[in-house]
């Protein structure tokens, strides 16, 4: 302030000094705790309900990963970490989600399709299914997300490395978590089954009677 005003010659008053300290990262850790973790609660709820619990389950491991991970990476190698960085967490946590749903979505057809097929032979071959349009779909996002990190400037960059990290973290753990999961936790081969035995014992009593 010395050498400006000496530089300057004018006459300037120093009013007041404002220090950004560790509260302000603090705020900026918790609230964004607060909003992943609201996140994954809200996907694991959402695939619960259009699955079974151990599809959330495989999605909710697979998630915490993804996102651990990258903020493994920022932390490891010293990233700036700001609220971008956060909105890009969120983002992954989407991202992955939608990927992580259309393999489950598939594993589900194929259990009602191959009722005597070997869970782990069809897990495999539901994963083979979906995995050109998991692979095109990773390479598309990482192209965009590339040429923005490159050419987008200073201020989305964190944010545009978080999704960079996020998009290939996301694309394998889905692949190779959240479906393998199902191949420890078993998982019912056929929803119809529940239905079809008060149907069956009806047609048996009739045919009796």
């Amino acid at each position: 302030m010395k050498k400006v005003t000496a530089a300057t010659d004018a006459d300037y008053v120093q009013r007041r000094v404002e220090v950004v300290g560790p509260a302000v990262s603090s705020e900026l850790r918790m609230t964004g705790f607060i909003a992943v973790a609201a996140g994954i609660l809200a996907i694991v709820a959402y695939v619960w309900f259009r699955f079974e619990w151990q599809f959330a389950l495989g999605a909710v491991v697979a998630l915490t990963h993804d996102v651990l991970l990258t903020a493994g990476i920022f932390s490891l190698f010293r990233f700036e970490f700001d609220l971008s960085t956060v909105a890009a967490l969120l983002t992954i946590l989407g991202y992955s989600v939608n990927d992580t749903v259309v393999v489950s979505d598939r594993i589900r057809e194929n259990l009602r399709k191959f009722k005597k097929m070997e869970l782990n032979e069809l897990l495999n071959l539901s994963i083979n299914e979906t995995l050109s349009r998991t692979i095109l779909t990773g390479v598309t996002a990482i192209a965009v997300l590339l040429s923005l990190y490159i050419f987008g400037g200073e201020v989305i960059r964190s944010f545009n490395l978080a999704m960079l990290l996020g998009v290939v973290i996301g694309t394998y753990s889905s692949i190779f978590i959240a479906a393998p999961l199902l191949g420890y936790l078993g998982v019912k081969r056929d929803w119809s089954e529940a239905s079809a035995k008060p149907v069956t014992t009806a047609k048996a009593s009739k045919a009796r009677v």
